[in-house]
């Protein structure tokens, strides 16, 4: 039995921010602290009917809490030409106050972390503001997370090329804000900061913060990050292929991080792609079944 709740964080500016609480009724097990990407939101890792990543580790004893970062998703008020906030309010402001109710609700700082594409980028960001944070977190599960596009596939001149970085500028500069939902770019929208920020990272720009300089990869150099396991899907050519994401694991610090690849050729149920390795119905027999037991190995509370 699995039970769902949103739970809501006032920020300032009647600012709301949603977290998806799922778990087993009065579970005890260890929080995890679920963050999306670019253009989309905690619904990538569940369903209402309990489908997806954090219903699967809510049925192993976890306490799931997924985000939804400002104006995405639940959060209030929806994305729109007023929203002037972006990346560094995610990183300084939005996770902080999350992670703070986290350990209030759940009497514990989350343990372990899981992110979908950009929001690896976001999770990494703040251990290099947070460092404090690093020894508190056992271990992390990235799907598809890269920072800067390497790969040279034609679907990524598409996607990134033309889309992200040619016509999204024109369609915030018109609307004030990306919607990328009514036009079926994404499941949520972005606001127009947040899609610059974004943009100039994507493009293979040193990883420092255009507010105040503040340089990630600087930072990170020196850090030894919680042990990473990166999930990359044979099919993902445009967003995350193994090329992308290895740079970013070269720049995410000393840590223990490792990369596996699914689909069919390495004996996988499927050829996962960019968005169904998190929501193919076979996923649990794959990644999900290696997720676990990655924060089984560096679970520091379990009996070995």
């Amino acid at each position: 039995m699995i039970e769902q709740k949103s739970l809501f964080i006032s920020l300032s500016d009647d600012q709301k921010l949603h977290l998806r609480y799922i778990a087993q009724p009065n579970s005890e097990g260890p929080a995890v602290f679920f963050m999306h990407g670019a253009v989309e939101n905690g619904k990538i890792f569940y369903t209402q009917s309990n489908k997806g990543l954090a219903p699967f580790l809510a049925s192993q004893g976890y306490r799931c809490y997924v985000a939804d970062l400002r104006g995405r998703g639940q959060s209030l008020p929806e994305i729109s030409a007023h929203s002037n906030y972006g990346q560094t309010e995610a990183i300084m402001e939005d996770i902080p106050a999350m992670l703070d109710y986290i350990s209030k609700h759940s009497g514990g700082f989350a343990r372990f972390w899981v992110a979908h594409s950009w929001g690896g980028v976001l999770m990494n960001s703040y251990f290099a503001r947070f460092p404090e944070a690093i020894e508190k977190v056992d271990a992390c599960a990235y799907f598809g997370s890269k920072r800067s596009l390497h790969n040279r596939h034609i679907s990524k001149y598409l996607q990134a090329n033309l889309i992200w970085y040619g016509l999204a500028p024109l369609y915030t500069k018109k609307h004030g804000f990306l919607p990328a939902k009514s036009l079926n770019w994404g499941s949520d929208n972005e606001t127009k900061k947040s899609h610059l920020q974004g943009m100039n990272w994507a493009k293979r720009q040193p990883w420092i913060d255009s507010d105040d300089d503040f340089n990630y990869a600087a930072a990170l150099k020196e850090m030894k990050l919680p042990p990473t396991l990166h999930i990359a899907g044979v099919k993902d050519k445009a967003l995350a292929q193994p090329v992308d994401i290895k740079k970013f694991m070269q720049e995410s610090g000393e840590g223990v991080q490792e990369l596996r690849v699914y689909g069919r050729k390495h004996g996988h149920q499927h050829n996962y792609g960019h968005i169904d390795m998190l929501t193919h119905k076979q996923a649990h027999h794959d990644q999900f079944k290696d997720l676990l037991d990655w924060f089984a190995r560096f679970d520091r509370f379990a009996h070995h």
